[in-house]
């Protein structure tokens, strides 16, 4: 199996199955695809949480997807804080991009971090690289990323928790897309807003 075959693999309806087979597991393969996700964020996040949500029903999807999300966030920054600084990770740490965010990080602590994680749509990737590489205090990584994937997990579980009756009410269908496209348009507007304010603050420094 090439590259993209393994990626167009994943819809809801493939992960069901997976789960499904592997029922005998309970919640172990929903966690752990979304602790995989967060090394390999190419890989749809928000399917799988509509499949924890689907497969499980809303509240226990949701605390699975939550679960797993935030260990796989949480791992990726320890990784990238105790090997982020070796000779094979180096190019991240000397980028001079990486090193305006990481300052800008470690002045502002939760808040930034927190707002990004809400959101589906934020490469939360490059803020568990950027957060392990920088000096904010593993405590205040964790709480932003259990606080903040909490919100993001269970708008997209609410979305995702009956997908299947999106097809037989356009109406419902209409709410969710509005809301997606809402997600992703409050996403784009605090990412802007937080570069300029970091854009004003190096030029005042």
């Amino acid at each position: 199996m090439d590259f993209h075959s393994f990626k167009d693999w994943f819809t809801v309806e493939n992960i069901m199955h997976l789960m499904v087979q592997y029922r005998t597991l309970g919640p172990l393969p929903g966690i752990f695809l979304l602790i995989l996700e967060a090394f390999l964020p190419f890989l749809p996040l928000f399917l799988i949480v509509m499949a924890n949500a689907n497969a499980f029903g809303l509240w226990i999807g949701f605390l699975i997807s939550w679960i797993g999300a935030s260990l796989g966030a949480i791992l990726v920054f320890l990784v990238i804080r105790r090997f982020g600084k070796s000779k094979a990770l180096a190019f991240l740490y000397k980028n001079r991009q990486v090193q305006k965010i990481m300052s800008w990080v470690e002045r502002h602590g939760f808040g930034p971090i927190f707002l990004l994680i809400c959101f589906p749509f934020t490469p939360s990737a490059v803020v568990n690289i950027v957060a392990g590489l920088s000096k904010i205090r593993i405590f205040q990584y964790v709480l932003a990323v259990l606080a903040g994937k909490m919100v993001m997990i269970f708008c997209v579980s609410y979305v995702g928790h009956d997908i299947f009756s999106l097809v037989e009410k356009p109406l419902r269908t209409a709410v969710v897309l509005t809301v997606i496209f809402l997600l992703w348009l409050a996403g784009k507007s605090i990412e802007k807003k937080l570069a300029k304010k970091h854009e004003k603050e190096q030029n005042q420094g």
